[in-house]
């Protein structure tokens, strides 16, 4: 007993000598743990693309000769399936691209072109409706605003801009090269991660064993199984919750015969993979897609994209994504406002299925607790 109590006494005066040097040379250790991120931060991000890759991979694995016998078909299952697997990402990404920007920049033009015509209807109408005195109405009418010059202008300070950017070549050049190799290490490393998954899933469990108490094992794999359901159901919910609201946008834009149809569905399902803000967003960028068109059709479309929110929301989303995960909304709320507070879109996209793990261990915590305690039911502890 009063070893026990020498070990703890020990543990916590390392601890608290460990938290003083930590204050001491915060800025050190701060360097330190910058450098550290940046040399890790490749495996790590081969480690997330590893994991996504994985879902789509298992999915491919079931399609390619699954209960061949063959040598051939055994020996090339899992590269083909990888290559296969990173075409149809990659594919779809780009038919997004395809579909959105070239129709996003030329919305941007015809934005730009017609302002100076918005800008000359919008006083016509308050002089005509009477809410500009006839004073102030002539003498907006009589300004003379030189459109061409404005844009060069404009032109001019981003040129210059860009300009004192580009002086530093040497830097800016080194970034894109870093980010380029961080991106074939992160590619390489998950390409390797998929290609000996189960050997190193054994080497995992090998070590564990060695080294780790049979109730620490068992809590780590707890904690693991969780983590895994939550961010696989995530993700596969999020993607088909994604797919069924673009494909109902774009149907439904056709049938009202709204303009760019096929580019704002797409536009929509990509942005709706981000947890409830991402519909909105693209439909901010539709609005103003079908505004160079019309804006009475913007209007309609707006309204449109409400309606179609609600059903999703109310429907689609707690079926696919909702049940999927087992997280109330009111915590979805929650997660998705802190993480996207925290660390921007990743934070959004981290948030639930953290959130989601978070809440599943705290429930059976709580759950194996009362029961541990003798309750009479589990929902008396529960409610």
């Amino acid at each position: 007993m009063k070893r026990k109590l020498d070990l703890r006494i020990v543990g916590y005066l390392l601890l608290a000598a460990a938290l003083i040097l930590l204050i001491r040379y915060f800025d050190s250790v701060q360097n330190g743990a910058g450098e550290l991120w940046n040399i890790v931060f490749p495996l790590l991000l081969g480690g997330v693309i590893a994991y996504v890759l994985n879902l789509v991979l298992r999915q491919v694995e079931r399609i390619y000769f699954p209960h061949s016998s063959k040598k051939l078909a055994i020996k090339t299952r899992r590269p083909v399936c990888i290559l296969l697997s990173l075409l149809l990402i990659v594919g779809v990404f780009y038919l997004i691209l395809l579909l959105v920007v070239p129709e996003m920049v030329r919305a941007v033009v015809l934005v730009g072109q017609s302002i100076p015509a918005v800008v000359e209807r919008g006083i016509d109408w308050l002089a005509q409706n009477g809410i500009a005195s006839d004073e102030v109405a002539r003498r907006l009418q009589n300004i003379q605003i030189d459109w061409k010059s404005i844009g060069e202008n404009v032109w001019n300070y981003l040129s210059t801009g860009l300009g004192g950017v580009l002086s530093s070549t040497v830097s800016v050049v080194s970034t894109a090269v870093g980010n380029v190799v961080n991106g074939v290490v992160a590619l390489i490393f998950a390409i390797y991660l998929l290609s000996s998954k189960e050997r190193l899933s054994n080497q995992a469990k090998r070590i564990c064993r060695a080294y780790l108490k049979p109730e620490w094992r068992a809590a780590g794999k707890r904690i693991l199984d969780t983590l895994d359901e939550s961010f696989s159901s995530f993700i596969v919910g999020q993607v088909m919750e994604a797919v069924i609201l673009g494909t109902l946008c774009t149907v439904g834009m056709l049938l009202f015969r709204f303009p760019y149809a096929l580019t704002i569905g797409a536009f929509v399902g990509a942005t709706a993979l981000i947890p409830i803000v991402g519909a909105y967003l693209g439909a901010a960028v539709g609005a103003f897609m079908i505004l160079t068109k019309s804006p009475l059709q913007a209007l309609l479309f707006l309204l449109f994209i409400v309606i179609l929110q609600q059903l999703e929301g109310n429907l689609i989303y707690p079926k696919v994504v909702g049940n999927s995960i087992g997280l109330p909304g009111i915590w979805v709320l929650a997660a998705v406002t802190i993480g996207g507070g925290l660390l921007g879109i990743p934070g959004m996209l981290l948030g639930v299925p953290l959130a989601a793990s978070a809440y599943k261990l705290l429930a059976q915590d709580v759950n194996s607790r009362c029961q541990t305690k003798g309750e009479k039911k589990e929902k008396e502890c529960q409610s």
